[in-house]
Parts: structure tokens; sequence; C-alpha cells
């Protein structure tokens, strides 16, 4: 394994093992049938056939790869890229207990810089939720089409923060154009707690690697980059929500940049506001009503085999 550095841990690694379900073994056992979901609509795109070589970037765990490998029967090779080296050690120990090591070549590095890969070695190249905190995705998506082989395809799976983002800044636009006594003290910490975990204005927004694109945009950097078929699907689900729990809710956060809720009251509410705070939105959270809404968009492509 190619490590650039020996860090324990990282936050891409203390998300994807601890924050994203803060522990909890039921909100955790939702969570992966979400993200089983997306796996399977990738692999899907990706129409892996038997001795394909194909590169999963931003592995994670590698759920993706090793779920690929096991369905061909081990008659595929994954490479297994990812930017954490504390994620690729929880990789390979994975694929060692599920005895499927000798079917991955393992790589630490960012998706944009791929030089270990040869130009035209593989026959797909695979993510999940892995651009969408690219700075450069273009950059990304043309080291993508220089590894794939003629007529090589790539199937990603991406959340779209935008809208969460455009809501930040649309409580920042509320608060700043009426005059304080107009605006409600609750709307004011909902504009504290998003605004710490999105971008809250035009500027903040446009150079943030997690909001500053559109569904559209991806549509657009995938052709730049020299794909062509390109096809992208935008999903906007709405469910019964997955998170029931007061106490996992703040303790999560909703992406690996972002500060669970209980450290945001803890840093910037004051004890009054976060008893104010909890006592408002608890009933929200915990409402057996209470709806989720997830934005994913599929994106597939070929390079040409010409």
């Amino acid at each position: 394994m190619d490590e650039h550095d020996d860090s324990a841990e990282d936050i891409w690694s203390q998300w994807l093992l601890h924050g994203r379900d803060a522990g909890d073994a039921h909100y955790a056992q939702a969570m992966r049938a979400l993200v089983d979901r997306y796996i399977d609509r990738v692999l899907q795109g990706a129409a892996l056939k038997p001795g394909d070589t194909f590169a999963d970037i931003g592995a994670g765990d590698g759920s993706l790869a090793f779920r690929a490998i096991q369905s061909a029967g081990g008659a595929l090779h994954a490479w297994i890229v990812d930017l954490s080296a504390a994620m690729l050690r929880h990789a390979r120990n994975r694929a060692e207990q599920l005895r499927i090591e000798n079917h991955c070549t393992f790589l630490h590095t960012p998706a944009e810089r791929l030089e270990r890969i040869e130009d035209e070695s593989l026959d797909a190249v695979t993510t999940r939720s892995v651009l969408a905190y690219v700075p450069d995705k273009t950059a990304a998506l043309r080291e993508f089409h220089r590894v794939l082989r003629p007529g090589g395809r790539i199937s990603l799976a991406e959340p779209v923060f935008q809208d969460e983002a455009v809501a930040a800044q649309a409580m920042r636009t509320v608060i700043e154009s009426n005059p304080p006594e107009a605006v409600s003290p609750l709307l004011r910490l909902m504009h504290r707690w998003k605004a710490s975990q999105y971008p809250d204005t035009d500027e903040k927004i446009r150079a943030s690697a997690i909001a500053g694109y559109s569904e559209r945009d991806m549509v657009r950097f995938a052709q730049n980059a020299g794909f062509a078929e390109v096809h992208l699907e935008l999903h906007i689900d709405t469910f019964p929500a997955i998170m029931r729990s007061w106490d996992v809710f703040v303790s999560s956060a909703p992406h690996p940049l972002a500060p669970p809720l209980r450290t945001i009251m803890a840093e910037q509410f004051s004890a009054e506001e976060r008893e104010f705070f909890e006592r408002s939105m608890r009933p929200v959270i915990e409402d057996p009503r209470a709806v989720s809404t997830e934005r994913m968009l599929y994106l597939t492509a070929r390079k040409s085999a010409q």
C-alpha cells in the first residue's frame, strides 16, 4: 500500500467509522440499507463483466468493490483507492477477512492523482460520495478518462448539497434584511447551526467543493473531461425519517466536513439557547411522522472507443 502518512485517524475515517451514525446500532443499520441502495445503482451502471479490472475511487470501507468481486465469483480485479490511509487499512483488513485480498490492489492517493494506475488499463471507474468533496472535479474526471481503456465506463453516485447551502443562505438573508426584533430567536439558532455545516453566502457557495456545483454542472464536468454518452439522473426521494433519536441526531454529522450539532451547540450556543433549541426542535426530530429528503445524482458515461 502506498501511504503518504501514518495518521491513525483523519476526518474521513472518523466520519465513516464513527461520525456518520454516532455509534448507534439502529441508525447504523438504517444507513447501511441506504448505502447498499447506492451501491446497487452504481454497480448496475458500471456493468462489470468477468475478467474486468476496475477502480473504486474513494472506496471507504471497500463495500462497493468487495460486493462486485464476490458477486462475480472472484472474476474481477479492483483498485481500492482512497485519500484516507486509515480507511485503506480498514478496507485491507476487511478484504483479508473476506479472503478476496488477492483480487485487490490498494492505493493511497486523491481522486485527481492516479499516477500509479497506467493509461488505458481499466474497464470501469466507480465512485460513491467522493467527487462531491473534490475541489477540481474535472481534474478527477480527466484522470478517470486517462486510466480507462477505449470504451471504458464510469458509474458515479454523488450527493447534491447545493439546496442545503441555499437554505442556509436564505436564512442569512432573512436575518440581515430585517430588524433584530422581527427575527425569531429560533431562526437565528437554526442559521447558526446550518451555517456551521454548509456555506451561506454566494462567495462561499461558489468556493465550496460540496455546494458549488449542481447536477447540470456534473454533466459539463464529465463532457469537459472527454467522456461521451453522458447520462445523469437526479433522484430526490422522500421517505419516513430514519433518524428518530435526538441524542443520535445531535451527535451525528451530515458529511465529513461538518461538525455535529452537539459540537455547534456547545461552542456557539449559550446554556439558555441550548435549552430553548432542544425544547423547540426535539419534538420535530422525534415526531414519528417526520420525513427525510435525499438528493443523489447518478452519472454514467463512456470513453470513446476511438
